[in-house]
């Protein structure tokens, strides 16, 4: 009524008529009149008020206009937040004893995929994190999450391990007990094309990972993958975890050592409590197409030539060929062998545990029998050309010395190669079908 009182104060000092003189009114009607003027008017002036500031209000919540520029959008979980919150929260839940709930990154990876169901079946909570990087087939990767973690309920955050932002949101909203850490840049030869792909990954993704698990105030433990890769130029077999792994043969290779070294300084530095797992060549269902078992078995079925890798002085290759169960085995062990990280919101409080294991078949098998075994399942005879390994990261040899792993983890592989390729062509004949040559 404040804002009423200067057209009140007006209307008492309007005179009651104007002119020639007439008879004043009955003071009844006097107050009548003057009583329904004011009422009107106050009532007139009450409306124009409401509607000003129902003007007001809509030019203050319009949107801006098309010219204004936007913001760039960035997904984080407070895009959605809600539904995020919701799926991640629920995927996280674990429902067994350990009470384990693990962060898995490069989750719709080969090895990842396999692993986060591994976990999620036998009642780990888990969240995924994946970048779905076009180093090879998106639609393979894709795939690996509608028919493999999807059903199982495993949530998928797409977003990069560089993203602190994200990462820091993530540890905000779970109590992650584990992180399984296998985002890469994969790949020995793909470093002669694109080597700052190899440090953006596999250091300063892992620096950055790092970054973000040193400051939770209880610290995760931390299982990660290495390479046989870092075994490099050594000439002594089987590889031991012993050994120096100094003269690396490859950027990939280089890069996986550094990570070695980098883990090691937050151990020491922060407490972080870290198992880090030198894989020795994966092969199996839903594998990495860039891998000579899977596109050996493509040149196969489109009846192409294959290149066969033979080392100085006609020597043989041969890998440590180790089946794809056998190392989701080991991950889970180590898993549950790691002890808790000592840190405490960045503050180290004792010493905390730090490994490196082999994680191989420890039956190297040369790539002429790879071939053979190959050709018996598809029943087909291909035509081979056989080239000098050339120097772009490759070795002729690896073969891994599980002696730790079988201490430490219980690891005890148990597919041999030929039974281990059974099971990937099976699949390799399922998936592709009549499109078999459509995949890059």
């Amino acid at each position: 009524m404040t804002a009423l009182k200067p057209i009140l104060h007006h209307i008492d000092n309007i005179p009651s008529h104007t002119g020639k003189f007439k008879p004043e009114k009955s003071s009844v009607y006097y107050i009548h009149h003057r009583l329904r003027f004011h009422i009107s008017s106050a009532k007139c002036a009450l409306w124009w008020i409401i509607f000003l500031s129902l003007i007001l209000m809509l030019f203050f919540l319009s949107p801006t206009s098309t010219t204004t520029p936007r913001r760039r959008h960035r997904t984080t979980i407070s895009t959605g937040i809600s539904n995020w919150k919701r799926e991640i929260k629920l995927s996280a839940t674990p429902c067994s004893v350990r009470n384990h709930v693990v962060l898995v990154t490069g989750a719709v990876g080969f090895i990842g995929a396999h692993a986060s169901v591994a976990l999620k079946r036998r009642g780990d909570g888990v969240v995924g994190l994946d970048n779905f990087n076009p180093y090879y087939d998106v639609t393979l990767k894709s795939a690996r999450k509608s028919n493999l973690l999807d059903p199982e309920g495993v949530f998928v955050v797409k977003g990069d391990i560089n993203d602190g932002e994200l990462l820091r949101e993530l540890f905000d909203l779970i109590h992650f007990t584990h992180v399984l850490h296998l985002a890469a840049q994969a790949g020995v030869r793909y470093a002669m094309i694109n080597p700052n792909s190899y440090i953006k990954s596999n250091i300063d993704g892992f620096v950055n990972l790092l970054e973000v698990v040193k400051s939770a105030v209880d610290q995760p433990a931390i299982v990660w993958a290495s390479s046989s890769s870092v075994y490099g130029l050594n000439s002594k077999v089987p590889f031991s975890e012993t050994d120096q792994t100094d003269q690396p043969a490859s950027l990939y290779a280089a890069t996986k050592k550094a990570g070695e070294a980098i883990a090691h300084a937050y151990n020491h530095i922060h407490g972080l409590s870290i198992t880090g797992l030198r894989f020795f060549t994966v092969y199996g269902p839903w594998g990495r197409p860039d891998m000579a078992y899977f596109f050996f078995t493509k040149n196969m079925m489109n009846q192409k030539h294959i290149k066969i890798f033979e080392g100085a002085n006609h020597g043989t290759v041969a890998r440590d060929f180790t089946y794809i169960d056998d190392v989701v085995k080991g991950c889970l062990s180590a898993i549950d062998s790691a002890k808790k990280s000592t840190g405490n919101g960045k503050k180290k409080k004792g010493e905390a545990q730090f490994r490196i294991i082999n994680l191989g078949n420890t039956s190297p098998v040369s790539v002429h029998k790879l071939v053979r075994t190959l050709e018996k399942l598809l029943k087909v005879k291909v035509k081979k050309k056989v080239v000098l390994m050339p120097r772009n990261g490759d070795v002729p040899l690896t073969h891994a010395d599980i002696s730790l792993a079988r201490m430490e983890l219980g690891y005890e592989p148990s597919v041999d190669l030929g039974t281990g390729l059974k099971k990937f062509v099976k699949w390799y004949l399922d998936y592709y079908g009549d499109e078999k040559s459509s995949w890059r």
